[in-house]
């Protein structure tokens, strides 16, 4: 599936919908984390206008969930 134009803020909000919370702040990247059965899954997203397709690939995959899974988060 082809991955959208999307700006670090809305990633944020839709990792934040998947249970992800932001645990700091350091410059313009975030780090958001979340409890999964035995390990905490970190993800850190950079605060940019536009993320690269790679970064965004990146994001999705270090979440755990599918790109779709991921799209579908409102």
């Amino acid at each position: 599936m082809k991955l959208p134009v999307m700006s670090g803020l809305e990633a944020i909000k839709k990792l934040k919908r998947a249970g992800f919370i932001a645990t700091r702040q350091k410059g313009s990247h975030v780090r958001l984390e979340k409890s999964a059965s035995q390990e905490i899954l970190k993800v850190t997203v950079p605060l940019h206008q536009e993320l690269k397709k790679g970064t965004l690939a990146r994001i999705i995959k270090d979440t755990g969930l599918t790109t779709d899974e991921f799209l579908q988060l409102k």
